[in-house]
């Protein structure tokens, strides 16, 4: 069921971004410039699991909401996702030349080209929202959630913290960075599901400590797969972390107790999951796939 449902949310979310993502202009544009267009399309239709998306779209499921308002949000998160690693990737940042096993943006293109890409693909991301044919203020709370998820006070301020650790980060500092570089958007991907879903409140509640702990557990994964993974499997370079110097949970707490952190953390999103149901287990299941993914 699970495969199954992560393979349906990836070919909505393709089909969504695609539309997204023509090479035809949309009202209030003039053109799109097709090197970029292009730059946009490879970025974000290219391999992956689209875990976020999946998670808005189980989660507004999960009050019965499947409609096409969701898929939209869905594709408006991944678009996001998709300019963090084009900027990831640039010479400036982390410098890699292959994601998900092929080459980077600024490889295939050029690095002005892939600067473009990735805001492009951020400004998009908004005016998907903004388009949502849904109540205004539930138009209004996913662009607001988004842009906090999105910006200084979560993924780039994370990753902005990131570039400044030193050897001497402690294990709380390190911990409030990866919930704002990683965990902030998978923590948003759920609550726009459980928003669009008119979740009530003690539920919306739950989910957002389901989505927390998931965040969490993904960065950690994360951080696993490149001090132990193989980088054949995983579709780009291993064991950068170390190489650096940066101070992850594995580098400070070692690979066991890293991994007892992540199976603990798993759990704590299990629990949350609890007064669902059944109904959630496809959800549960989503917290055990980012723990066992080894890409």
């Amino acid at each position: 069921m699970f495969e199954t449902r992560l393979r349906q949310a990836a070919d909505a979310t393709e089909a969504a971004l695609d539309r997204l993502l023509s090479p035809e202009s949309r009202p209030g544009e003039v053109i799109r410039p097709t090197r970029l267009t292009e730059a946009m399309r490879y970025a974000a239709l290219g391999p992956g699991k689209r875990v976020r998306p999946f998670l808005t779209i189980e989660t507004a499921r999960l009050f019965g909401v499947t409609d096409a308002a969701v898929v939209t949000a869905a594709a408006a998160i991944e678009c996001v996702h998709a300019y963090s690693l084009v900027h990831d990737d640039l010479p400036a940042m982390d410098d890699d030349a292959t994601r998900r096993g092929r080459p980077t943006v600024h490889i295939r293109y050029d690095e002005a080209t892939a600067i473009l890409a990735g805001d492009g693909l951020l400004t998009l991301a908004f005016d998907a929202l903004a388009s949502l044919d849904v109540a205004p203020a539930v138009r209004i709370d996913l662009i607001t959630g988004l842009a906090r998820a999105s910006g200084v006070g979560g993924m780039v301020g994370g990753q902005a913290l990131d570039l400044d650790a030193g050897e001497a980060v402690e294990l709380d500092a390190v911990t409030t960075m990866q919930a704002m570089k990683t965990g902030a958007l998978i923590r948003h991907a759920v609550a726009a599901g459980a928003r669009l879903g008119a979740a009530p409140d003690d539920d919306a509640a739950r989910l957002d400590t389901y989505g927390r702990a998931l965040g969490l557990a993904f960065q950690i994964a994360d951080d696993l797969i490149d001090a132990t993974g193989d980088a054949a499997v995983a579709g780009k370079a291993t064991a950068k972390d170390a190489g650096r110097g940066k101070r992850t949970l594995v580098a400070i707490l070692g690979v066991d107790a890293a991994r007892a952190r992540l199976a603990a953390t798993v759990d704590e999103a299990i629990a949350a999951l609890a007064p669902f149901g059944p109904a959630a287990d496809t959800l549960r299941e989503a917290a055990r796939f980012i723990a066992e993914r080894d890409a």
